[in-house]
């Protein structure tokens, strides 16, 4: 069972893992851009800042025992999340579109206090 602190920590470990992979997609097709040269070190920048922020999470969830299995798309509007923890696997369903939602946030608040 995943304590409500621990969810937390999860939700917010899986956000950023989308948030690194949809930079990473995006990335390649920056380094197309005419203007690359002021695009690009904003998302390495930006990068570094998620993968370290992701690599502590991950960390933290570890020593709680808990790490992601695998995702499972379930339909168009929905995916499950594989869990193990220490008392047994637990599986989460998750909106794909809430998900987009709040990994957009998510970057734009990382963007907003990297510019201040």
């Amino acid at each position: 069972m995943i304590k409500a602190d621990e969810r937390q920590l999860l939700h917010k470990y899986l956000l950023l893992e989308l948030a690194v992979k949809s930079l990473q997609i995006d990335y390649k097709k920056t380094e197309q851009f005419k203007m690359k040269i002021v695009f690009l070190p904003l998302m390495d920048s930006l990068l570094k800042d998620l993968r370290q922020e992701h690599f502590n999470l991950k960390r933290e969830l570890a020593q709680q025992h808990i790490r992601v299995v695998g995702w499972q798309p379930v339909d168009e509007y929905f995916s499950d999340v594989q869990v193990a923890t220490a008392g047994n696997d637990v599986v989460l369903r998750y909106a794909n579109q809430a998900l987009k939602s709040q990994v957009e946030k998510l970057l734009i608040n990382h963007i907003r206090v990297a510019l201040e």
